[in-house]
C-alpha cells in the first residue's frame, strides 16, 4: 500500500530538516533485497518520519521520467501516477497563455505550475488538504505563486476564468476507471457545473469521444512516441474537431488537424513504410498526415502508410523486399538474409510479436525490422531496415 502522507509529514518534508533527512536517505538502494536494511538505516538516521522520507525518495526517483528535475518536489503515489509529464502540461498551458485560469483539481501542482507560468492570473484548488499543501510547496519550488484554496471541483469558487480539470481515473483499489460517469468528478457533472465557462479536461487516451458530446475538440498528445493523454476542449477554446499533437523532449513539436486535406488513396508499396505516431492514429488523422507528406495507404482500414520519401524527423522503414506472409516463408526470408535479431511490427493481423520472435529461432549475424499487415485479405510481410530520418 502507498504511504498515506499527513499534513505534519508535509510540513516536515518541506522544512530544511526534512530536506536534510531526504538527502541522507537519497543514496539508499531501496530494492526488494535491501528493503529491511534500508528501513533500519532510515529509522536510525531520520527517526519517526522515516516512512515519509523513504516514500519521498522513491517518488522523486519515479518522477524523473515526467519532470526534468523533481528535486525539492513533494508527491503522493497516486498524484504522481496521474500527473502530466512536464512538456505535456507546458503545451496545454501555452494554449491558455494570457487567460485567467482555475485548475479545479490541482492535486500536488504538476499542471498548476505550468499554468501559473503562462496565465494572467491562476487559481488552484483541491479537496485534499495534503495535496494542496504539497501544491503550495511545489509552486514555490517552481517559482510561481498561484492562489490556492481548498474546494470541491463541483462547487465553483471563481468566476469568468477558464476551468481546467483532471478527474481521478482510478478507484479506491487502484484499478483504472474507463467510464466517464465514474470519474471523480464525473465528466458530465463538470460540463454541467461549468456550462457557462471555457472548460479543458484531461483524460486517458482511450476515451470514447462520443461519450462527451459537449467537447468540441478532442486533442491526442504524445511525447517521444508514447501517447500520453487526451484533452477535451469546450466550444470557446476549440479550433478543430480533432487534433494530434506530437511533442519531443528536445522541445520540437508538430500538430495535424481534421481540417487538413485527406485526399489520399491506396496503392502498391513504395520504397518506405511509415507507422504514424500513435497520437495521429488515435485521433483518426492518418489520412490527413499522409496527404501532408505525400504518402498513401496500403489498405484503407490499416494505419500503415507508404511512399517514396518519408516525413522528416521520423523513424521509417526502408523496404528490402515483401511478399505473402506465413511463418514458414518469413523464417526462410530472414535466414536467407542472415538475420538474427528482428523487430516485429503488426497491424491488422492476429500475431503476437514476442511469441513469433521466439518461434522463428533465428541465429544470423544481421538485424532487421519486419512489418506484418493485411492488404485487402492478403497477409503481407515486409522485410525492412529501420532508419531515423533527419529533420
Amino acid at each position: 500500500m502507498p504511504y498515506a502522507f499527513s499534513l505534519d509529514d508535509v510540513a516536515f518534508l518541506a522544512s530544511p530538516e526534512g530536506e536534510e533527512a531526504i538527502a541522507a536517505c537519497s543514496e539508499l538502494p531501496l530494492t526488494g533485497a535491501t528493503r529491511i536494511a534500508d528501513v533500519a538505516t532510515a529509522r536510525r538516521v531520520v527517526g519517526e518520519r522515516y516512512a515519509a522520507v523513504l516514500e519521498t525518495v522513491e517518488l522523486r526517483r519515479k518522477a524523473s521520467v515526467k519532470f526534468a528535475d523533481p528535486r525539492g518536489w513533494l508527491f503522493t503515489g497516486d498524484a504522481l501516477q496521474q500527473a502530466s509529464a512536464a512538456p505535456v502540461a507546458r503545451h496545454r498551458a501555452a494554449r491558455l497563455a494570457g487567460r485567467d485560469v482555475h485548475d479545479v483539481t490541482c492535486s500536488v501542482g504538476a499542471d498548476l505550475v505550468e499554468l501559473a507560468a503562462t496565465a494572467r492570473r491562476c487559481v488552484g484548488s483541491d479537496v485534499d488538504a495534503v495535496r494542496l499543501a504539497m501544491a503550495r510547496h511545489n509552486s514555490a519550488q517552481a517559482g510561481v505563486s498561484p492562489l490556492l484554496v481548498r474546494a470541491d471541483a463541483l462547487r465553483p469558487v471563481t468566476r469568468d476564468c477558464v476551468v481546467v480539470a483532471d478527474p481521478a481515473r482510478r478507484d479506491a483499489s487502484g484499478r483504472r476507471i474507463w467510464r466517464p460517469g465514474d470519474f471523480v468528478p464525473a465528466l458530465d457533472d463538470l460540463a454541467g457545473v461549468y456550462a457557462d465557462r471555457d472548460l479543458v479536461v484531461k483524460c486517458a487516451p482511450g476515451l470514447d469521444a462520443s461519450a462527451v458530446p459537449w467537447a468540441r475538440e478532442l486533442e491526442l498528445v504524445s511525447l517521444d512516441g508514447q501517447v500520453r493523454e487526451a484533452c477535451l476542449w469546450s466550444a470557446g477554446l476549440a479550433s478543430t474537431a480533432r487534433r494530434a499533437t506530437v511533442l519531443r523532449s528536445d522541445g520540437t513539436q508538430w500538430t495535424v488537424t481534421a481540417e487538413e486535406p485527406d485526399d489520399v488513396g491506396t496503392g502498391e508499396p513504395g520504397e518506405w513504410i511509415v507507422d504514424p505516431d500513435g497520437a495521429v492514429v488515435r485521433a483518426g488523422l492518418v489520412r490527413q498526415y499522409a496527404a501532408r507528406h505525400g504518402l498513401w495507404q496500403l489498405d484503407e482500414r490499416i494505419a500503415y502508410l507508404t511512399g517514396d520519401a518519408p516525413p522528416p524527423g521520423v523513424r521509417a522503414f526502408r523496404v528490402v523486399e515483401f511478399g505473402h506472409y506465413s511463418e514458414k516463408e518469413l523464417r526462410a526470408t530472414l535466414r536467407r538474409h542472415d538475420i538474427g535479431r528482428v523487430e516485429i511490427l503488426v497491424r491488422g493481423l492476429d500475431v503476437d510479436p514476442n511469441t513469433l520472435r521466439r518461434r522463428l529461432k533465428l541465429s544470423g549475424a544481421g538485424e532487421a525490422s519486419v512489418v506484418l499487415t493485411r492488404i485487402g485479405r492478403t497477409p503481407t510481410a515486409f522485410l525492412c531496415r529501420a532508419e531515423r530520418i533527419p529533420v
